[in-house]
């Protein structure tokens, strides 16, 4: 058995994809450095992030599947899940074999657990683009912290800068400890040492624009007003907007 260990990043397990067809290995296991366990019966191979090498797996898979095929693998890689390079690298195994497209085969479980993985990361991205409540900080900024399952920063960018396409804002995922900042033209991936707490209550008035108070006020009194309370159903509730996202909305800090 050959492990190859790549850094971590897209371009990385591309290039690993490409460096087990260059090898012909056929014992192979993919694995990110940040998650690699040595093994005394297993070859150690790194591998160095080669675009060249990662564009030429992505354009063979781009012959081989749809738009929602690459989006599926792209979402498995997102998923972050422990066994994510297993499962792609028997994918794409497949998909490279075969002469006709696999991707709607639903009697492998292989293809039906892709699926899965990919509708599980867009449901989270898209509750996300619903759920992201933005702060006004000084300096003509706007901020909003998020701490998502998965990683759906990436998948998520483009929704809000077609969205606030004329301010300027920064989304950080606390969990992963990076965000993108969108400065009118460009986003960009930005880290910090100290995360500003997204929660008004817990920023002082240095730090918010002003009037920004009033308006999260006006928004709790706005969502206070049009709930019905005859109508309430919090079973229901909560299955539409789980607890676990509370934390981040301006109309449950009440």
């Amino acid at each position: 058995m050959v492990h190859f260990v790549y850094d971590g990043s897209f371009e990385g397990l591309l290039t690993a994809v490409f460096d087990v067809y260059e090898d012909k290995a056929q014992r192979a296991q993919l694995f990110s450095v940040k998650n690699y366990q040595p093994d005394a019966f297993a070859e150690r191979r790194d591998v160095l992030t080669d675009s060249v090498k990662a564009n030429r797996v992505w354009k063979g898979l781009f012959r081989k599947l749809s738009p929602q095929g690459l989006l599926n693998v792209y979402s498995v890689y997102l998923s972050e899940r422990d066994d994510r390079e297993t499962l792609l690298l028997a994918f794409f195994r497949r998909v490279f074999a075969e002469s006709v497209s696999i991707e709607d085969d639903f009697s492998s479980p292989l293809i039906v657990q892709i699926s899965q993985i990919s509708r599980q990361i867009h449901r989270e991205k898209h509750r996300f683009e619903a759920f992201v409540r933005f702060i006004h900080l000084k300096g003509d900024v706007y901020f909003a912290s998020i701490e998502p399952d998965f990683n759906i920063l990436p998948l998520i960018g483009p929704h809000f800068t077609e969205r606030y396409a004329d301010q300027r804002w920064i989304i950080y995922d606390t969990r992963r400890q990076y965000g993108l900042y969108y400065d009118l033209k460009q986003v960009q991936e930005v880290y910090f040492e100290e995360v500003p707490d997204s929660s008004v209550l817990d920023l002082s008035s240095d730090q918010i624009e002003e009037g920004e108070e009033l308006m999260q006020k006006l928004w709790q009194v706005y969502f206070q007003s049009v709930n019905i309370v005859e109508r309430k159903n919090m079973k229901l509730h909560r299955k539409h907007l789980p607890i676990r996202y509370w934390k981040y909305l301006i109309e449950k800090q009440i």
